[in-house]
């Protein structure tokens, strides 16, 4: 998390495809990582195979943007049918090349490739009992412990999806896996249903995807999603085969409530719900449960925007845009020193003020984490004009860290740990603060399990022992 921005960072995104009939998906997979970039931007990488070759993977990973660091000269090289590819933001381990993913093992039994997306919360003490046996490791990342696991289980095995799904036994926390084997493509998703994960196809070519929009993108149709705790196969000779063994009751279900929150673009479905539509709803019950006289409702842009169109929906307030956002201003940016960061919000975001001035403003975001950056905004609006501003937050206050693969730091570092909403408010200088109440969040997730953690301290899981984010960093 990075202080000029105050925000979470995304998970990652993992994207794989085979093509029945033989043709080349690089350029699929890379088109469908682009529609993920929202999810991680730190690194990325594409690996193939083609199945009536020898068994080989060739594979292209780099730091930054899909765009600065593929060219048509490098995706013309990835000649194969079947492939993984993967967009990283790192949530443990090293933002290093050698993170990057997917993951491409050499062992025994042939080739791996493996793209995941979440956090393990036993993955310390797997990777030492590896170590233990001789296992060397050649990032300081959880997928890899999780690649071992299933290389060493497929010597007993009698495939690579039953060598998945006797790894996925020993390891706990979240994760959303692709696996690309010689002549298959495996989806898993951990039994708690934490990271999203959907199946689509075009033509006689299936898909895996963290997201659909993902699949919109190439021209593939949704087909379903990935059962929290199942396990998918794709190959020629037996289309899509499911393995449901490792499946919990819909009840202790803990999907990621900020994937719809936040995470995920508006134009996604995420278990059959739409994201846009959980937003306008938090953006309505906000309206409904924390309302305000004012004269315009207006969106931190992008991920509050919606919020603040229900909001203003709900209300009758009018909604506007007060912001002009900088669109070529990446997540992260070079800063020269200390000072440029108390105006790096004012690089990505700038007030209209012909739009604020002499008006009574509700102002929503998705969250608040540190508070850094609402008060510049808050402070960038009154220094328009506004004559108010009043703030609502389309979630619950942010009280314990996350384990499962969101950024949320320690609790000292959480504004609200130990402040009172009235104290928030005068610290980020609104006339008045809201936040989503605890009770709505079901909702606005349609009625799915989802994980509160972050809010009250209770976990799905056991946290571990030791702290898990940024672990192996030496």
């Amino acid at each position: 998390m990075t202080e000029e921005t105050d925000k979470l960072r995304e998970e990652c995104g993992v994207f794989g495809m085979y093509d029945f009939d033989g043709g080349d998906v690089a350029s699929s997979i890379y088109y469908g990582l682009y529609a993920l970039q929202h999810r991680g931007q730190e690194s990325c990488g594409i690996a193939v195979s083609d199945t009536d070759g020898p068994n080989k993977i060739l594979n292209f990973r780099d730091m930054g943007l899909l765009n600065e660091s593929f060219t048509p000269e490098t995706l013309a090289g990835l000649k194969g049918d079947i492939g993984v590819g993967h967009v990283r933001y790192s949530t443990a381990g090293s933002s290093v090349r050698e993170n990057a993913q997917p993951l491409v093992l050499n062992y025994v039994k042939g080739t791996l490739g493996l793209a995941h997306n979440g956090n393990l919360i036993n993955a310390p003490e797997l990777r030492r009992e590896l170590e233990y046996t001789g296992a060397i490791f050649q990032t300081t990342i959880d997928s890899e412990v999780i690649a071992y696991h299933i290389a060493r289980e497929r010597l007993n095995s009698k495939s690579v999806e039953e060598a998945v799904g006797r790894a996925m036994k020993k390891i706990k926390g979240a994760y959303s896996l692709i696996v690309m084997s010689p002549r298959k493509l495996i989806g898993a998703r951990d039994p708690f249903g934490f990271r999203p994960l959907c199946i689509g196809r075009r033509d006689n070519a299936y898909v895996l995807a963290s997201e659909t929009c993902a699949l919109d993108t190439i021209g593939a149709r949704f087909v379903r999603d990935v059962e929290p705790g199942e396990i998918v196969t794709i190959s020629p000779e037996k289309g899509i085969e499911s393995d449901r063994s490792l499946c919990i009751p819909e009840e202790q279900h803990a999907r990621c409530v900020f994937e719809y929150i936040y995470f995920a673009r508006p134009d996604s479905y995420l278990d059959g719900f739409s994201v846009y539509n959980s937003r306008m709803l938090a953006g309505k019950f906000l309206a409904i449960d924390s309302p305000v006289d004012a004269d315009l409702v207006v969106g931190v842009p992008e991920s509050g925007n919606y919020a603040a169109m229900g909001y203003a929906m709900q209300s009758g307030i009018p909604y506007g845009q007060a912001f002009v956002k900088n669109s070529y201003v990446g997540r992260t940016f070079i800063k020269p020193g200390q000072k440029s960061r108390e105006s790096s919000v004012q690089v990505k975001l700038n007030p209209l003020r012909e739009v604020v001035a002499g008006k009574r403003i509700i102002m929503i975001d998705d969250s608040i984490v540190r508070g850094t950056t609402s008060d510049r905004i808050v402070k960038m609006l009154r220094d328009a004009g506004a004559r108010e501003v009043h703030m609502r937050v389309g979630a619950p206050p942010f009280l314990w860290p996350c384990y499962f693969g969101t950024d949320i730091p320690a609790r000292e570092q959480l504004i609200a740990h130990n402040k009172t909403v009235e104290e928030i408010s005068e610290i980020i200088g609104t006339d008045s603060l809201a936040y989503l109440r605890l009770e709505r969040l079901p909702e606005i997730a349609n009625g799915l399990g989802i994980c509160q953690g972050c809010f009250t301290g209770v976990y799905p899981l056991d946290p571990p022992g030791e702290d898990i984010r940024g672990e192996f960093e030496r």
